[in-house]
């Protein structure tokens, strides 16, 4: 699968998830695709939530490595 799919599906399913992220005053945002590593900013709530690990670990990177080919994890910056 070449980048730009992975990208398209990427924000698809980040685009799912931004509601439930939404209702603990929190917000995601896709910012680039390199290497296998997805990068989003955590935006409103999430910024300096200490359940921040959980939320993108357990969470947002386990979901994209379930349903996107190629992703092997997820970083916020």
């Amino acid at each position: 699968m070449d980048d730009t799919m992975v990208v398209e599906q990427v924000k698809v399913i980040i685009e799912k998830l931004r509601p439930y992220i939404n209702r603990d005053g929190g917000d995601i945002k896709f910012v680039k695709y390199e290497e296998g590593i997805v990068y989003v900013q955590m935006l409103g709530a999430c910024v300096g939530c200490a359940a921040l690990d959980t939320t993108l670990k357990d969470g947002v990177e386990a979901i994209l490595l379930e349903e996107v080919p190629g992703i092997i994890g997820v970083e916020a910056i």
